[in-house]
């Protein structure tokens, strides 16, 4: 049994749903039927469910590569093989605006924790073909538009240098959260299936110059929209 998530292989399904938010993994646990608490440990809710007819679960990595490193960790101990980060970044591409959902199709590592694993030398830690495609399908069936492009694995939210997101763009990168590239690099590593779908919740300026800020109303009605796009693409990848 693994240090941090108090569970057992047959405790998780092959597929699991991350998510930063606790509270967010609670609301997606009253979606599953048969629903199950299989780790309350340290506040990293997990839940294991039924969803039409498959088993899926969802499990808390709480903020930051940090924390998302125990727990993926921890999950290919217990033998999960697809993991799918659903979640919410700041939009820093020309053409990106609110409430837009990317894709990662790539996650550059300007996170300390993936650089600690790569010990500094060059990596793209990349998403999983099979899991993008059938997303787009099931996009497509749902009139969803995605977006698949790079994005960026930060550790500072609130980043005081006013060239940050400048320097970033010109990298044709088009959004910044805080766990992917880890997400991917052990998924990478450890020959297991990853992707990230992610909703754009802020344009973000640089500095502090954070704009277009969606309501918590909006965000919300957008963010259950995701999570039945994923926990569909879920079921179909068996």
């Amino acid at each position: 049994m693994p240090i941090h998530l108090r569970a057992d292989k047959e405790d998780y399904a092959s597929t699991v749903l991350l998510v930063g938010d606790p509270g967010r993994a609670e609301k997606i646990s009253t979606m599953l039927k048969n629903t199950k608490l299989v780790n309350s440990n340290r506040g990293l809710f997990g839940y294991t469910g039924m969803y039409k007819d498959k088993r899926v679960s969802v499990q808390t990595t709480a903020m930051g590569c940090p924390s998302a490193a125990i727990v993926v960790e921890e999950l290919i101990q217990l033998d999960v093989q697809r993991l799918i980060r659903i979640g919410t970044c700041g939009g820093i591409g020309e053409n990106i605006k609110p409430l837009d959902i990317i894709a990662a199709v790539a996650a550059s590592p300007f996170d300390g924790t993936t650089k600690t694993y790569l010990d500094n030398e060059p990596h793209a830690p990349y998403a999983t073909f099979e899991i993008l495609r059938t997303a787009y399908d099931v996009a497509q069936e749902m009139d969803m538009k995605l977006r698949f492009t790079g994005i960026a694995s930060v550790d500072v939210f609130y980043n005081p240098f006013p060239d940050y997101v400048p320097k970033l763009r010109e990298k044709g990168i088009d959004a910044v959260e805080m766990e992917t590239s880890l997400i991917y690099y052990l998924a990478n590593r450890s020959k297991k299936e990853a992707a990230s779908f992610l909703l754009v919740s802020d344009i973000v300026g640089g500095g502090e110059n954070f704009t277009e800020f969606v309501s918590d109303e909006a965000l919300a009605k957008a963010m259950e929209q995701l999570i039945l796009f994923a926990l569909e693409t879920a079921i179909r990848l068996g």
